[in-house]
């Protein structure tokens, strides 16, 4: 059983990575599941909180499919709460084995909501295997703003700075050790 936890905060459309951080780990997510077979995947996506986009299931198609409409839009809080999307996945995964449990957390690794590494280790102790996929670059990139499906700007901070979004391998690092 595969859960993939998709990062969709505002953070995954900076452009340091092409077309965008969220259109590239999109097309990763894609290839991944091509490459599957005999094995369920799952969706969760993630900002301030996560939600179970897709249960586990064997029908790839319909995983690309939930895979599509995954962006920062469609989930009422923004926020990076990595520790939520593996709690998420644990409750997701079959409780009655400790085996054969992945997940892949596809992320900048901006965490602003919980203290993940804390909860990964109580994932690893309960056998679910973490991967972590930064998606970014460590110089960053400004946070871009859209209205109506067109670029306006660039996102703010309260004293009127330009909000910058930088890889934090250290982070990912920690969670998948």
């Amino acid at each position: 059983d595969v859960m993939i936890a998709l990062d969709v905060s505002k953070s995954m459309l900076a452009e340091d990575i092409k077309p965008s951080r969220l259109d590239r780990a999109k097309q990763l997510i894609n290839s991944l599941i091509e490459s599957m077979s005999n094995d369920r995947v799952g969706l969760i996506i993630f900002a301030g909180n996560a939600y179970l986009q897709m249960p586990l299931t064997a029908d790839y198609s319909a995983a690309k499919l939930f895979l599509q409409s995954a962006s920062p839009d469609i989930v009422p809080t923004q926020g990076t709460a990595i520790g939520a999307s593996i709690e998420l996945a644990m409750e997701s995964f079959d409780q009655e084995s400790n085996q054969y449990k992945a997940l892949v957390v596809i992320t900048d690794g901006e965490n602003h909501e919980d203290d993940a590494v804390s909860i990964a280790e109580r994932a690893a102790g309960e056998g679910v295997v973490i991967h972590t996929v930064g998606v970014g670059s460590e110089d960053g990139a400004p946070v871009p703003v859209f209205q109506n499906g067109r670029r306006n700007g660039y996102m703010m901070d309260r004293n009127g700075e330009v909000v910058m979004t930088k890889l934090n391998t250290t982070m990912l690092e920690n969670l998948a050790s």
